[in-house]
């Protein structure tokens, strides 16, 4: 006859050896920053006139800022980018409201239209240019909060993917 103990294993062991249940999780990932980004495009796009144009460079506003996170709102006219950058140790999702960005990320290009929503994880480098015709606005989500946009060398940006007439 066996025990317990052989046929079921140790009743003590059980913990470290089972996959207990266990709350299901809190949305602070990715998706939680999507859902924010999408939820302020959204007030954007009802409200345009909210947005403001620099001709030199992009303009920018903070949205919104909480201890885990921000949200800023940029505009970009023809032309406008921010070269090869990172944000350093905060995820970074955007979404863009109107017009059109072009995203270079490593080899790789994206061209960015309305509706459309972006994620880059800590540390990862990209750069993105309003190569249309149009001025373009997009909502970034940050987290947590930005405090590093770390340039980069090296980079082949949209911009610089362009040939020039000569």
């Amino acid at each position: 006859m066996s025990s317990d103990i052989t046929v079921a294993g140790d009743p003590l062991a059980a913990p470290a050896t089972l996959a207990l249940p266990t709350a299901p999780p809190v949305r602070t990932g990715v998706g939680r920053l999507a859902g924010l980004a999408a939820r302020y495009a959204a007030e954007v796009a009802a409200a345009p006139h909210t947005v403001g144009f620099d001709p030199v460079s992009r303009w920018y506003r903070l949205l919104h800022s909480a201890d885990d996170h921000e949200v800023w709102l940029l505009s970009w006219l023809p032309g406008q980018g921010t070269g090869a950058h990172d944000h350093g140790g905060s995820a970074g999702v955007f979404a863009v409201v109107s017009g059109e960005l072009h995203e270079q990320a490593g080899s790789g290009e994206r061209v960015l239209r309305p509706g459309v929503t972006r994620v880059s994880g800590p540390g990862a480098v990209h750069a993105i240019t309003n190569m249309g015709t149009e001025p373009a606005v997009s909502v970034h989500v940050y987290a947590p909060r930005l405090t590093a946009m770390t340039p980069h060398d090296g980079v082949r940006t949209a911009a610089e993917a362009v040939p020039v007439a000569g």
